[in-house]
């Protein structure tokens, strides 16, 4: 191998170990501190590559395909945004999680007000599960989010988080941009070419995501000097939900099929608390920055500990 062949070669080598590498990243960011306050400004720039990638990773003519077949999209949009996030709301309200701990109830209300994570298809990618299925349903789930964040925002919370217009403008901006940079490089490279990088794309997927868990670390390890005992519970929190609801959607979408079912449940339990914290400028209390730090950890770790049950669940009928 020459020498100029080595980057591209440890890009698909960390395509490869992806799940691997993503989940180390969390421990870099509690590890290395001054890392992860470096990183905490490039949040943004990480989650709008991370959707670039995965519009990339996705042939266009699968990604229509899923559309001109809307019915399970819709049902796992609606799922999704709408039933599972109003169910979760009651249950907070039921614990009393307004009143006892109000800088919790109000990440919790920003987390299932959430659609999935934007890196949700690189994490089908890493799994084996369906790619295309896992963006098709980010992006009506993204596309809806401004309603649906502004109703349950004002239902649970008592105002709407941010302008269902000004915020819809903006996640317009976020998925056309991305999906408007794939199609360039699609364009110009062609499609033979991209197929024959998938490895590699992984590979920077697995980077931004890298750079996001860091980033996401920042305080953690202060917190828990302070306060273990909260830490862990809230740990146990994240991790209690994120399970939860992906094991009930994949019981949920059974009847589509297993991988399938499986790859919804990620988009439902896992989801995108940065994009809401964007819209809120990360003007948030401090608890709540806790919980969004220790919220990464269900999801960069999961898809390593469930990498193996996806791929066998995704190759049965």
């Amino acid at each position: 191998m020459k020498w100029f062949e080595l980057p591209a070669a440890a890009l698909a080598w960390v395509g490869r170990k992806g799940t691997l590498v993503v989940a180390a990243s969390l421990f870099v960011g509690l590890a290395v501190p001054g890392l992860a306050a470096l990183s905490r400004p490039w949040l943004g720039e990480a989650i709008v590559l991370m959707l670039s990638l995965a519009f990339l990773r996705v042939d266009p003519a699968e990604l229509r395909g899923h559309f001109t077949q809307p019915k399970l999209i819709a049902a796992a949009s609606l799922w999704t945004m709408l039933v599972m996030p109003a169910l979760l709301g009651l249950i907070f309200l039921g614990f009393g999680l307004d009143r006892e701990m109000p800088g919790l109830y109000f990440m919790l209300v920003l987390q299932m007000s959430a659609p999935g994570l934007t890196s949700s298809p690189a994490l089908a990618a890493l799994m084996g599960l369906d790619v295309a299925l896992t963006l098709a349903s980010l992006v009506i789930c993204t596309a809806i989010t401004p309603l649906t964040a502004s109703l349950f925002s004002y239902f649970f919370l008592g105002s709407a988080l941010a302008s269902p217009y000004a915020f819809g403008l903006k996640l317009f901006a976020i998925i056309a941009g991305s999906a408007l940079a794939a199609a360039a490089i699609r364009r110009i490279a062609g499609n033979a070419w991209v197929e024959a990088q998938r490895e590699r794309i992984d590979g920077l997927s697995v980077l931004a995501m890298f750079m996001f868990a860091v980033a996401a670390m920042d305080g953690v390890a202060d917190h828990f000097r302070a306060d273990p005992v909260l830490v862990i519970k809230l740990t146990v929190l994240a991790f209690a939900l994120a399970l939860g609801s992906i094991a009930v959607t994949a019981l949920i979408f059974l009847r589509a099929g297993r991988g399938r079912a499986l790859a919804i449940g990620l988009i439902a339990g896992n989801r995108n608390i940065g994009l809401m914290m964007t819209a809120m400028g990360f003007a948030v209390p401090d608890v709540a920055w806790l919980y969004f730090g220790l919220a990464q950890f269900p999801i960069y770790l999961l898809p390593h500990l469930l990498k193996r049950l996806a791929t066998r669940l995704a190759a049965k009928p």
